[in-house]
């Protein structure tokens, strides 16, 4: 007999880093729908505070992803209020700077990788623990179209995109014998605020208007248009969800399939 297949998380505990804004409060969004309990980080406390308003029941913890400190604290509070997580949501990162290789300080370079790769194995390193124990568990890594086709101008970004395939495949084949799923989903270009400064950065750095900016980039989108924020979200309550349950060390594509990246 066929097994019902659903994408209900009723009980299920997850953190999403960065879960205030964009794609992250999207996702939180998303779960909360499904009926998981959710837990969102971030380093702006009107942000988490705004999101708050909106989904009342979800829990908020101010932290630096990046700072050993701050994770630390933070799981301490979640294993205080439900005793361990079921999902990991690693959705935090920087755009980093768009400039040319010899243009990019070492400070740009060192806080994207703290941000995008740093932050992300310290949120795992602290979810893990309670998941081995309950032998169960879906880490979803956020990486980019930037995680399969190099981005010109966009070093630091790319390497820390690549940087989170190689930890989904890592993790996926240690972590899979003790039953936790680690999977990443790569967005496309996804419309909202953080795609409209990189449209202009990109923009000025072409020496074009950013309307031309978004035509040429939509150009080379087989669907010609942008994801949304929610698309995204879909996505990864699938891949948690009952539906995704054979899923893991796989990197899903939520791009309307970006052909290329080079301008």
């Amino acid at each position: 007999m066929t097994a019902r297949i659903s994408q209900s998380l009723i009980g299920q505990r997850a953190l999403v880093t960065g879960g205030a804004s964009g794609i992250g409060l999207a996702i939180t969004h998303a779960l909360v729908a499904q009926g998981a309990k959710v837990i969102i980080c971030g380093t702006k406390s009107e942000a988490l505070s705004e999101a708050k308003a909106a989904l009342p029941e979800i829990l908020t913890s101010v932290a630096d992803i990046t700072r050993e400190a701050d994770v630390l604290k933070m799981f301490a509070e979640i294993d205080a209020a439900w005793g361990g997580l079921d999902i990991l949501v690693n959705n935090a990162g920087i755009a980093g700077p768009t400039a040319a290789i010899e243009n990019i300080t070492l400070a740009d370079w060192a806080q994207c990788m703290d941000v995008n790769l740093t932050g992300t194995f310290l949120c795992t390193r602290g979810a893990v623990p309670s998941m081995k124990q309950q032998r169960s568990g879906s880490i979803i890594n956020i990486g980019s179209v930037a995680s399969r086709l190099g981005f010109p101008q966009r070093s630091p970004y790319s390497a820390t995109k690549y940087g989170v395939i190689g930890l989904t495949e890592t993790w996926a084949t240690e972590l899979g014998p003790h039953g936790i799923r680690v999977n990443a989903v790569l967005p496309g270009i996804v419309e909202g605020p953080r795609q409209d400064r990189v449209l202009s950065a990109s923009a000025s750095t072409a020496g074009i208007s950013v309307d031309q900016m978004r035509e040429r980039v939509l150009q080379r989108v087989s669907l010609r248009k942008m994801v949304s924020a929610d698309d995204v979200a879909a996505s990864v309550v699938f891949l948690c969800s009952s539906a995704g349950t054979s899923i893991t060390g796989q990197s899903l594509s939520v791009d309307g399939n970006v052909e290329t990246l080079v301008r």
